[in-house]
Order: C-alpha cells, then sequence, then structure tokens
C-alpha cells in the first residue's frame, strides 16, 4: 500500500494585546492622515475622485478613531 504524505500548516499564534494594540493605532492614524489629505482638495479633485464636498466634509469631520 503506498504511503501519502499529509502537509499540515503551522499553527498561528493567538495575536498579542499588544499586537493589536499596534494595529489599532497605525490604522487609527492612517484614517487621521487620509482624512487630513481629503480636507486639502478642491471641488475639481473631489469630482474626479466620485465625492462631492458635502460628502467630503462629512468624512473629514469623524474622528480618527471611527471608520
Amino acid at each position: 500500500m503506498p504511503q501519502t504524505h499529509i502537509q499540515t500548516l503551522p499553527l498561528r499564534a493567538p495575536r498579542s494585546i499588544f499586537s493589536r494594540l499596534i494595529t489599532a493605532l497605525t490604522a487609527a492614524n492612517q484614517r487621521r492622515a487620509e482624512r487630513h489629505r481629503l480636507a486639502q482638495l478642491d471641488a475639481h479633485m473631489l469630482r474626479d475622485i466620485g465625492l462631492d464636498p458635502q460628502e467630503a466634509r462629512r468624512e473629514c469631520s469623524k474622528p480618527f478613531w471611527q471608520p
């Protein structure tokens, strides 16, 4: 009878609270920076990306922790 070899994937350790905190802070900082750049765009540039100024203001007024 032929032998078969089953390859298994290594188990990933659960992410530490420190790792999750760093991930959350990085994402929040990125949102803050993106909203800041969005606030710098004029109406013509906003139209190019499919937003109107009111939508952009609404997005820019969100706090950094809110997706």
